[in-house]
């Protein structure tokens, strides 16, 4: 099991749960990665469960304050890291209606660097794509990929790169709890 705080981009362990986007100041948007789904919070909501069975695909990471500001989705610095503050969304494909649903999430207080949000992205692309999203409801598991792909170099990386080293985490991280 690894440690609170450990993260890799927006998504980190805190209290046991892993989340993309800063939980811990109040009046946030953030995204739990539950056993039934995804769960995302707002301020003065109880909250909306995304269940995995409903997503198809498409799952990528933008940056900004709104959901269609596609031309945020890579805004990098000269030095690797995310270039804007102003937080950012999941952007997904569900069925049944099949629909386009963005989940929002405010940044953390630390930068993030592009590597490490760009693997996060590709690791739930391989996971829908392989129909296994559901082992993102295991902490366990989900620490053991995110220490697979956490770390390393902050340089330009392919798409190749990116894909090939989600395929690893997968078989690095093996199989989750039944």
């Amino acid at each position: 099991m690894v440690e609170d705080s450990t993260c890799l981009g927006p998504l980190e362990l805190s209290g046991g749960r892993w989340r993309v986007g800063d939980a811990t100041r109040p009046d946030t948007h953030w995204v739990e990665f539950r056993p039934d789904g995804f769960f995302q919070h707002e301020p003065e909501s109880e909250g909306q469960l995304v269940p995995w069975s409903r997503i198809m695909d498409g799952i990528r990471i933008t940056w900004g304050k709104r959901s269609w500001s596609t031309n945020s989705r890579g805004l990098y610095t000269v030095r690797g890291m995310v270039a804007t503050r102003d937080g950012g969304w999941l952007h997904m494909t569900l069925r049944h209606p099949y629909e386009d649903h963005p989940l929002r999430f405010d940044q953390h207080t630390r930068p993030y660097r592009a590597v490490d949000a760009l693997r996060l992205e590709y690791l739930l692309r391989q996971l829908t794509t392989e129909g296994m999203l559901q082992l993102l409801g295991d902490p366990d598991w989900v620490g053991r990929a995110v220490a697979y792909l956490g770390g390393g170099k902050n340089r330009w990386i392919t798409t190749r790169a990116l894909r090939q080293a989600a395929a690893e985490a997968l078989a690095a991280a093996g199989p989750g709890s039944p």
